[in-house]
């Protein structure tokens, strides 16, 4: 019994980590890791007391779930607004019940065992641990890649914007810091000063909401018909880049990590 309670905390710990961090990732939240893991504790604990509560009633049950998901979402997200707060619940709530039908239509079509009555499937053969090894993998990749851009290309490069009839210039450098998405396209962040020459910004209706250091900020963003990147050894033209307007005062164009990996 004290085997199965230890791996089922693992097993469950790894899968709520994992599925908590993919729905942070998703919806941009500012939790920190140490608060994911905090929740993914928390549910891991009740999955396995869940079972020892001795519930018959099927909608008891989904009742007390439910209500245990909400609770870690509230642990592990960072909300300014509750309606932030329902879109990382219901994205977790999909993810858990899309996983749970998979993971049965997987267990039938292979024979695996498996037994339910925890926040996850407890089987045979593991599941929620390989994903969270395969979640660290990413993350270890992603922080490598990242350390790489950092000493390659933070150097200044020129570069040439074009929007219709105008046209501009300014320095700029690639920030692998720069994470700003509009629609899952990288945002590159320009100067107000830069921006007026390009376009009236303040008839700007698409926005992004960014995280600073002294809270959030929206930041109105357009479409480059062409950017024009000279590192002094190489000249590349970029088309439809989107740029965002900085809420304060800088003097580069901060550009988009991405863009340093488009030929």
């Amino acid at each position: 019994m004290q085997v199965y309670a230890e791996y089922a905390l693992l097993e469950n710990f790894c899968m709520d980590f994992t599925l908590l961090y993919a729905v942070k990732g998703v919806t941009k939240n500012t939790c920190s890791r140490r608060r994911i893991a905090l929740a993914a504790a928390a549910g891991a604990c009740f999955a396995v007391v869940y079972p020892l509560m001795g519930i018959e009633s099927a909608l008891a049950q989904v009742a007390l779930k439910l209500v245990s998901g909400a609770a870690m979402c509230a642990v592990g997200g960072r909300f300014s607004r509750f309606s932030g707060y329902i879109k990382f619940t219901a994205l977790f709530m999909a993810a858990t019940f899309v996983v749970g039908g998979a993971l049965i239509a997987l267990f039938s079509l292979t024979g695996a065992q498996y037994a339910q009555g925890g926040g996850y499937l407890v089987s045979s053969v593991p599941v929620g641990i390989p994903l969270f090894v395969a979640l660290i993998f990413f993350l270890a990749v992603r922080r490598a890649a990242l350390k790489f851009m950092s000493a390659h290309c933070l150097g200044t490069v020129r570069c040439r914007v074009t929007v219709g009839d105008r046209v501009a210039e300014c320095p700029a450098f690639y920030d692998s810091g720069n994470r700003v998405r509009y629609g899952g396209v990288p945002v590159s962040v320009a100067p107000v000063e830069l921006a007026q020459k390009l376009t009236d910004v303040e008839s700007i209706k698409s926005c992004v909401e960014i995280h600073t250091v002294s809270g959030r900020a929206k930041l109105p963003v357009f479409r480059a018909d062409s950017v024009e990147i000279d590192d002094g050894r190489h000249r590349r033209t970029l088309s439809g880049v989107l740029i965002g307007v900085s809420p304060q005062r800088i003097q580069k164009l901060v550009l988009s990590p991405d863009l340093a990996e488009v030929n």
